[in-house]
């Protein structure tokens, strides 16, 4: 790749990076208005890796998140709108303000759905690679967990089978060494994940990099692995979670880490790594200021959007609702 390619690769990475960053920043200032119903649980921290997997794949192939979807969501529509007012309960949001920050679609630009329950999303990602390999339409399913939910029976009894019937899937483990508050040591009877994995019929990718352009290729290459043989991949990607399990707060007084680690994190932090990248390939301050006055006044603009807007009618209730 050229460096300017490589220079406008890395502006795009930047732009949505920043974007995911910047509205949880926001999501940050104004939770505490007690205007947003909804708990939250923020990617900040992790960004890295739903913007270089997801700008990897093709806008029609599709993904699937857990709870800490923000980061997804983002991605893979760009748009901020209907993304607050969900936040908010309003009735212009994703899903009219009926699902709140945990269960975000957009089946438009090809996110499915996110699942709160650990490890739900798992099996619906494999029945829809399944579905998309007997239309056999070319579309890849993502699907991001963390590695809490590699414990759950489920992770390896789908794993399985999307080896067994080679399904175009890219099982994602957004991989920060914690099941909310526990660590490896006492949850896990196994070293290494990657290492039981490799005995399956698949390719398996790790990296504990920030880089997101780095995530970008690394993507690209399990993709290539994945058409070329058809068989699934895994991507076991490390990252530090800078918040609390759910909220908006620190929590480093809560005896489970240590903000050394943090301190220790936030020196390979994917945003500011990825803003001095781009220094270095010659984009010009002003150049990535502009880019970043854009994307802020497009989150306040939101902001006010969703604020402003009507809550659904008690009557809409049960719209929508199938089951």
């Amino acid at each position: 790749m050229s460096k300017i390619d490589r220079k406008e690769l890395n502006l795009h990475l930047y732009k949505h990076l920043y974007l995911v960053r910047n509205a949880e920043e926001a999501i940050r200032k104004h939770y505490h208005e007690d205007e947003m119903k909804t708990p939250v649980h923020l990617s900040i921290g992790s960004e890295a890796i739903s913007v270089g997997v997801c700008q990897a794949m093709q806008p029609q192939d599709q993904a699937l998140a857990t709870f800490r979807n923000h980061a997804v969501y983002l991605t893979k529509t760009g748009e901020t709108d209907r993304f607050f007012a969900e936040l908010y309960g309003k009735s212009t949001g994703v899903a009219k303000g009926k699902s709140g920050s945990m269960h975000l679609s957009a089946m438009d630009n090809g996110m499915i759905c996110a699942t709160a329950i650990v490890a739900s999303g798992i099996p619906v990602a494999v029945g829809a690679a399944l579905a998309n390999k007997m239309q056999k339409n070319g579309k890849v399913v993502a699907v991001f967990f963390g590695d809490g939910a590699t414990e759950e029976g489920v992770f390896w009894e789908s794993l399985n089978i999307a080896c067994l019937m080679k399904l175009p899937i890219l099982f994602v483990c957004e991989d920060n060494e914690l099941a909310v508050h526990a660590p490896n040591e006492v949850r896990k009877g196994y070293r290494s994940l990657t290492a039981i994995a490799r005995q399956y019929r698949c390719h398996v990718f790790s990296d504990d990099t920030t880089d997101v352009e780095a995530i970008y290729h690394l993507t690209q290459e399990a993709l290539y692995q994945m058409a070329e043989t058809e068989m699934p991949c895994l991507i076991d990607l490390k990252y530090y979670r800078y918040l609390e399990h759910v909220g908006v707060n620190e929590d480093f007084n809560a005896g489970y880490r240590s903000r050394a680690d943090y301190e220790r994190w936030l020196k390979q932090d994917p945003v500011i790594i990825q803003r001095e990248k781009l220094l270095s390939l010659g984009c010009s301050e002003s150049e990535i200021r502009e880019l970043e006055r854009l994307i802020d006044g497009q989150i306040e603009s939101s902001l006010a959007y969703a604020k402003s807007a009507p809550f659904p009618e008690p009557n809409q209730l049960h719209e929508d609702v199938y089951a």
